[in-house]
């Protein structure tokens, strides 16, 4: 019990701090892409994460649980934290196209390149992503930042050398960045449609996934204890590390088969 009240006190100790990720956030985005400052050092989020779970793990079961307990909260954890981000880059492209679409309105209806910039970046709900923008069109020649979603930088590049090909032959801008603006919707479109077709398999895959939980429960509620049994036997441990690990490498497999039909 003292083990994990001092496992459970370290977890709130590296849990990281929101505020400070915040402001170290901040700080990268008004220091642009090209600014170098010391980062905070924090502990990655699934690493507290799983020490938490693995402190009240092993204050209420086996050593056995609380490892296999600690693995599935750094897996949920990256889980999580993978979404988050693909969250984070479908609103940095979405943004980037209503950009697009106010900048390609403004220089069509006659205004500056600098006027239609400011309501380009006016247009974007993301923050950074105007930044980004106003910086690939009012400096394109600064190559853009490595760092980020392929797609989003990739658009910023074209629309850089758009504005350099229209500042040396005098051809339209609105055109090309018209043209970046459909692709990105077009992009969108697919993935949309692409989320749809496979919602049917995502979901059979969770469902699969919960059945061993749902046998547990059923043989309790016919009297048998098989959670005794999977913790206090050499053969059930043995049993429920195998079968944790093969509903590990299920899930692994379904969502890497997801990934690859989405793209």
């Amino acid at each position: 019990m003292t083990g994990a009240l001092l496992a459970a006190a370290l977890a709130v100790l590296l849990w990281p701090d929101a505020g400070t990720l915040r402001r170290a956030r901040l700080r990268a985005v008004r220091s642009g892409p090209a600014g170098v400052g010391p980062r905070p050092r924090t502990v990655p989020l699934p690493v507290a994460v799983a020490v938490s779970v693995a402190a009240v793990a092993v204050a209420v079961s086996t050593p056995v649980v609380a490892g296999l307990a600690g693995v599935g909260a750094i897996a949920g954890a990256r889980s999580w934290q993978s979404h988050r981000q693909a969250r984070r880059a479908e609103g940095r492209l979405r943004s980037l196209t209503e950009g697009l679409g106010a900048l390609g309105a403004e220089l069509r209806s006659g205004r500056s390149v600098e006027a239609a910039t400011d309501a380009a970046v006016a247009a974007c709900a993301d923050d950074a992503c105007g930044a980004a923008l106003a910086a690939a069109l009012r400096a394109p020649g600064v190559p853009v930042p490595q760092g980020g979603d392929a797609e989003f930088v990739g658009a910023l590049r074209r629309i850089a050398a758009a504005v350099l090909l229209s500042a040396r032959t005098g051809c339209s801008l609105a055109a090309v960045t018209a043209a970046v603006e459909d692709d990105l919707r077009a992009r969108r479109r697919l993935r949309q449609e692409l989320r749809t077709a496979t919602a049917g398999p995502r979901a059979s895959a969770l469902l699969l996934a919960g059945l061993p939980v749902l046998g547990l429960v059923m043989g309790s509620g016919v009297g048998a204890d098989p959670w005794g049994v999977l913790t206090t036997t050499g053969t059930g441990q043995v049993l429920l590390v195998a079968g944790v690990a093969l509903e590990f490498a299920g899930l692994a497999w379904s969502a890497r088969l997801v990934r690859r039909a989405v793209r």
